[in-house]
C-alpha cells in the first residue's frame, strides 16, 4: 500500500500518515494487487458470505484484501456494515423510462447511510495509529456515522456542523451517540478548512473525505454490487454528488475490479448534483479544468449542500476513466423522485433521490438509452430528514406532484367506505 499525491505524484510513507502532500494535493492509496489470483479471491469472498459475528461478516471487511490488507484484524471497528439491499422496483422503472434499473439501498447501513462503509475503515485506521480523538465537519451523515464508530471504539469524537440548512434528525443522532457537537456559523467548506489547519495541533484524526482511508472503505459498495450481480455490472452507475467522495470511491472500486479481471467492461458513471449546489457539474459542462466554489450553496437536499467539494479532482479523474458525465436537477425534481422511491417501500433521504431524478432526465434527454441498464445509489435513510417529508406531504411551499396528505374524517363505517370507493374509481 502506498500513499501518492494526486497532483504531483510524490509518494508519502504510509507510516507518516498525512491528509495532504507538501504541494497541497490530496493523497490517494495505491494498492499492490500484482500477486492476487482473481478466481481465488472470488471464492474467498463467496465463502465469507456465510460469516456471522466476525469482522468478515461485514460487507466492507469481506473484501479486506482489496481495502486494507495490512490492518491487524484486532484493530477493526465494525458494526457489520454493508450487506445492504439491491432492489428492482417496477415503479422506478416506469418513472425513469428505463427497462432495467436497480437501487442499492445504502440507507440500510447501521447508522442509516453509505458513510458507514468508509467510516469503519477510517476509524479502524485511526485506532491502529493510536488516536483517541476523532473529528469531522458534516452536513449530517458523516457526523452520525463517525459518532457511532468512535463510540464503538471507546474513543471521543468532536464534530462541527453548520448552524443552518442541515437536518436536525442527523444532528440528534450524532448527539445521541455521545459526540461533542459544535454548531458553527459558516459552511461545510469552512469546517474542512478549519480541520486542515488545526487538526494536527489538536491531535484529532480527521474522518472527512480528505482521508484516503475513507475512500478505500467506500469502494466496497461497488464490490458488493458486483458480487450480488455475479460480477456483471450495469451500463451506468448513478451517484449523487456532494463532497464527491462517493463518486470517487465507486469509480476507484470499478477500476480495481476491471484491472483485476473481476469485470470485463467498465460501466459509465453519472454524477448528479442539486442545481443550488452544483459547482462540479458547472465545471464539467463548461469544460473548465478548475472548480469555482459556490460561497452560498443551497438545496433542500441538505447532504448535497456543499459549494466546494474537496474530492473534485479525484471525481474528475473518475469521469475521465469511465467516460462519465454530470447533470444537475432541481429540488422539485429531487423531492418528486424521493416520493416515488418512498412509495416502493424502500425510501430514502432527499440527496439519495437525486440519482433517480437525474436518471429520469438523462433518459428523457436521450443521453442514456432506454434499452441500457442503470444502478442508482441511495445514500441515506428515509428518516434522516423528516422536515423534507413534512414539507412535501403536508406543507404548501413545495410543488409536490405526489403529495400524500392526511385524510381528516370521522371514524364511521360509511365515511371510510366512501373514501375507499373513491380511491378505486
Amino acid at each position: 500500500m502506498k500513499l501518492v499525491c494526486i497532483d504531483c505524484g510524490q509518494e508519502i510513507p504510509s507510516n507518516n500518515f498525512k491528509y495532504h502532500c507538501t504541494c497541497g494535493g490530496l493523497l490517494d492509496i495505491i494498492q499492490d494487487f500484482k500477486t492476487y489470483d482473481t478466481e481465488l479471491l472470488k471464492q474467498l469472498f463467496k465463502e465469507r458470505l456465510s460469516e456471522r459475528m466476525t469482522p468478515y461478516a461485514s460487507g466492507v471487511w469481506r473484501y479486506k484484501e482489496l481495502i486494507f490488507p495490512e490492518l491487524p484484524v484486532n484493530d477493526i471497528v465494525t458494526k457489520y456494515e454493508g450487506n445492504t439491499g439491491l432492489y428492482f422496483p417496477e415503479l422506478v422503472k416506469k418513472y425513469t423510462g428505463l427497462k432495467r434499473v436497480s437501487l442499492k439501498a445504502q440507507s440500510e447501513n447501521p447508522s442509516g447511510s453509505f458513510k458507514d462503509n468508509g467510516m469503519t475503515v477510517a476509524v479502524s485506521h485511526g485506532k491502529f495509529l493510536g488516536y483517541e480523538k476523532f473529528t469531522c465537519t458534516s452536513t449530517g451523515n458523516t457526523s452520525s456515522s463517525l459518532a457511532m464508530y468512535a463510540s464503538m471504539a471507546n474513543a471521543d469524537s468532536y464534530i462541527f456542523v453548520p448552524d443552518k440548512d442541515i437536518s436536525i434528525n442527523k444532528v440528534l443522532q450524532t448527539v445521541a451517540y455521545g459526540s461533542h457537537v459544535f454548531s458553527v456559523s459558516g459552511t461545510y467548506d469552512d469546517g474542512i478548512q478549519f480541520l486542515e489547519n488545526y487538526s494536527d495541533d489538536l491531535e484529532l484524526y480527521v474522518c472527512n473525505s480528505i482521508n484516503p482511508f475513507r475512500i478505500e472503505g467506500q469502494k466496497s459498495i461497488i464490490y458488493e454490487i458486483a458480487q450480488y450481480l455475479n460480477w456483471n455490472l450495469p451500463d451506468w452507475i448513478v451517484v449523487p454528488g456532494g463532497a464527491l467522495s462517493n463518486a470517487t470511491a465507486l469509480g476507484k472500486g470499478l477500476h480495481d475490479l476491471f484491472t483485476l479481471g473481476f469485470i470485463n467492461k467498465m460501466p459509465r458513471v453519472a454524477i448528479v448534483q442539486a442545481e443550488g449546489a452544483s459547482p462540479f457539474h458547472k465545471m464539467i459542462a463548461q469544460e473548465e479544468n478548475e472548480i469555482i466554489p459556490e460561497r452560498n450553496p443551497y438545496t433542500k437536499a441538505s447532504a448535497l449542500n456543499i459549494g466546494n467539494p474537496p474530492s473534485w479532482k479525484k471525481a474528475k479523474d473518475i469521469l475521465d476513466r469511465t467516460n462519465g458525465i454530470t447533470t444537475s436537477v432541481t429540488d422539485d425534481e429531487i423531492l418528486d423522485a424521493k416520493a416515488i422511491i418512498d412509495r416502493t417501500g424502500i425510501g430514502c433521504e432527499p440527496a439519495s433521490a437525486a440519482t433517480v431524478a437525474g436518471l429520469r432526465n438523462l433518459v428523457s434527454q436521450q443521453v442514456i438509452d432506454k434499452d441500457e441498464s442503470a444502478l442508482c445509489i441511495l445514500t441515506g435513510n428515509i428518516l434522516k430528514d423528516t422536515d423534507a417529508l413534512n414539507d412535501y406531504h403536508f406543507g404548501e411551499s413545495i410543488n409536490a406532484n405526489f403529495k400524500n396528505p392526511l385524510q381528516p374524517t370521522s371514524l364511521t363505517y360509511d365515511s371510510i367506505q366512501r373514501y375507499i370507493l373513491n380511491l378505486q374509481r
